[in-house]
């Protein structure tokens, strides 16, 4: 450093473009047309990624692939002092783990390299030493020797009086020979960038035209720190020139501050790129997403069981940039979608409470109408009577959705018979008959996916045995010794599981919850619980004993509801909701959950008479 500055050491010359002068047509962003539209995501590494950061991400790859243009992550890991240990790694995993499911990868990255790399700021001190030299050699840069300690004093004295904190740009005004004296004793002086002249006006894409007279209300920025390291507003200009970005979208927080980059583009003799800032994200009370809240990093929902796709639909929705704003659209449907000329000016409010609706799949039937044989999305009661779990109107969370308003995604047409189809059904990983119960035909509620996003995993095959891999793996965690029997974790056994039971969940960990523990363990219920709930407790079992026994008797939910129907009705003075409420106690333990034929078709017919004949030898 000391012998570039004694070398660059010349009388002072004022500010200066070092290629051709930028006119006003070039001030203002406009860009050579036919370019390759390249964007950049370029997050510190000072802490994990995060809800706004994957919002800035995710914008950027739409807007590219929207364009056939390039996805950049570049981390600016300048900031030696706020480094975090492993969060370069975790940006780039948690990329990684939205990309598993929707795909938003960078073309070019720190780990995937590219021919524009290095694509870690550490790895690039070269180039801003360059551009640093040529704006000394210009005069728009010059040499700070001011200790931190007159810093503080500065920006102390300013905030006593009111005032904002600037530099006062007392170096600016050394002479050649003060220069000199002050390298013999610290060769090492920060860089500071010449703010002077008239800042450039500039279109942003979000913001319209803009203005921002940065030499009147700031001090000349530090642009290259002594210990070698640029600041954010040179490393940016150089590196986004030399990857050549077309165009830039972050957040809003940075609009100030762009004029002092176009400055810096004009000194160096650049193009700049396009910019458009992005509103911020904020709480749904309004405030700003901080680091310090622990549940807005990626790794918060990962670990709770939330799809990749479900983050980036809600953090879409409730923000702008598309026609309208609506629930399970798909990855290419968001880059169709997207038109950077709709984003607001408005801050975008996140609802987390909501998550869990993006997350889970309505409930679906196979309905038969017409001769047609597809799945249908129940909105009403009456398909919840259909579908053979009305008898007590189904567990907690299991209330239909409903269907109304325009024919779109969000409020889809209604059939005759006040199901909506949607698509195509998948068939049954077991066939229609398994251990001698047949899966029914028509009506039934197969908790098939909906028209959100656990549907695309679980109708696609290979995602759903990946499913069913994971849930093995969560059972074995939950449960482990208490399994009595390991069957419980066979994949078909999973799988089934899985589809009779994703209409009513919204994160795979749902399954292992209290709720579902009856799926994978054997409930303690004794007689005298059961007989709390009904004296006939033997006819009761042994009844419902004989109906799982008949010989070559395929039992679907259907039958099974019309067959524990008639069962209450023969029993004189019993209710049917007590008859219910005392076979879900027996399979489950549980006073609530989903229907009791569902129940048995979950268990399977061997399953449920041990759990029964264990009932009547208490």
């Amino acid at each position: 450093m000391a012998v570039l500055l004694k070398r660059l050491l010349h009388p002072r010359r004022p500010p200066a473009a070092l290629g051709r002068p930028l006119g006003r047509r070039e001030a203002s962003l406009d860009t050579h047309a036919g370019a390759a539209v390249r964007v950049r995501f370029a997050p510190s590494p000072t802490g994990f990624l995060h809800l706004g950061g994957l919002r800035t991400a995710l914008y950027n790859y739409i807007f590219a692939k929207k364009h056939r243009g390039s996805f950049i992550l570049r981390l600016e890991d300048t900031d030696q002092t706020r480094l975090v240990p492993g969060a370069a790694e975790n940006i780039e995993d948690m990329l990684e783990w939205a990309a598993c499911v929707v795909g938003i990868p960078p073309d070019e990255s720190p780990r995937r390299g590219g021919p524009a790399g290095p694509y870690l700021q550490s790895q690039r001190l070269a180039l801003y030493a360059q551009a640093t030299e040529a704006l000394l050699k210009s005069g728009a840069a010059y040499p700070c020797f001011c200790s931190p300690q007159r810093l503080e004093l500065l920006k102390r004295e300013a905030l006593r009086n009111r005032q904002t904190p600037r530099y006062d740009n007392r170096c600016r005004s050394l002479s050649e020979a003060q220069v000199a004296q002050k390298l013999a004793k610290d060769p090492k002086p920060a860089i500071r960038f010449h703010l002077e002249g008239e800042a450039p006006a500039f279109q942003d894409l979000v913001y319209g035209w803009n203005r921002h007279e940065v030499a009147s209300v700031e001090g000349d920025p530090v642009i290259l720190k002594s210990d070698g390291f640029p600041t954010y507003h040179l490393a940016c200009v150089v590196d986004d020139h030399h990857m050549g970005i077309s165009h830039v979208l972050r957040g809003s927080e940075w609009l100030v501050s762009t004029s002092k980059h176009l400055l810096l583009y004009q000194a160096l003799g650049w193009q700049p790129p396009r910019f458009a800032h992005l509103p911020l994200l904020l709480n749904r009370d309004g405030s700003k997403l901080s680091k310090r809240q622990g549940d807005i990093f990626l790794e918060h929902f990962a670990a709770a069981g939330f799809l990749p796709d479900a983050l980036l639909d809600i953090i879409t929705s409730c923000g702008s940039g598309f026609a309208e704003n609506q629930m399970g659209r798909t990855l290419p449907e968001l880059i169709t979608q997207f038109d950077l000329t709709r984003v607001t000016c408005h801050s975008a409010l996140l609802d987390l409470e909501k998550l869990p609706e993006f997350n889970r799949a309505p409930r679906f039937e196979l309905c038969e109408e017409a001769g047609t044989p597809r799945f249908c999305f129940v909105n009403s009661g009456a398909c919840r009577g259909q579908a053979g779990s009305s008898e007590e109107g189904g567990g907690p969370g299991e209330r239909p959705w409903r269907a109304e308003g325009r024919a779109d995604l969000r409020h889809p047409p209604l059939c005759s018979s006040r199901k909506v189809s949607f698509f195509k059904p998948h068939p049954l990983p077991w066939g229609r008959r398994w251990s001698g119960l047949e899966m029914p035909a028509a009506g039934r509620s197969l908790g098939f996916p909906g028209r959100l996003h656990l549907r695309r995993l679980v109708s696609d095959e290979t995602q759903r045995r990946q499913l069913v891999g994971k849930l093995q793996a969560l059972v074995e965690e939950a449960f482990g010794s208490q399994l009595q029997d390991r069957h419980v974790l066979d994949a078909a056994y999973v799988e089934r599981i899985i589809l009779l039971r994703q209409g009513h969940i919204c994160r795979l960990q749902d399954l292992v919850s209290p709720a579902h523990s009856y799926l994978w363990t054997r409930p303690a219920v004794g007689r005298a619980q059961l007989g709390a709930v009904s004296e006939k407790v033997d006819v009761i079992a042994k009844r419902v004993l004989g109906l799982l026994e008949g010989p070559g008797m395929s039992l679907t939910q259907d039958m099974l509801n019309g067959e524990l129907k008639k069962l209450s009705e023969g029993l004189e003075g019993t209710k049917h909701s007590n008859v219910m409420k005392l076979l879900r106690v027996a399979l489950s333990g549980q006073l609530q959950g989903p229907p009791v034929a569902e129940m048995m078709l979950s268990l399977g017919p061997k399953e449920v008479r041990e759990r029964i004949q264990k009932v009547l030898s208490s």
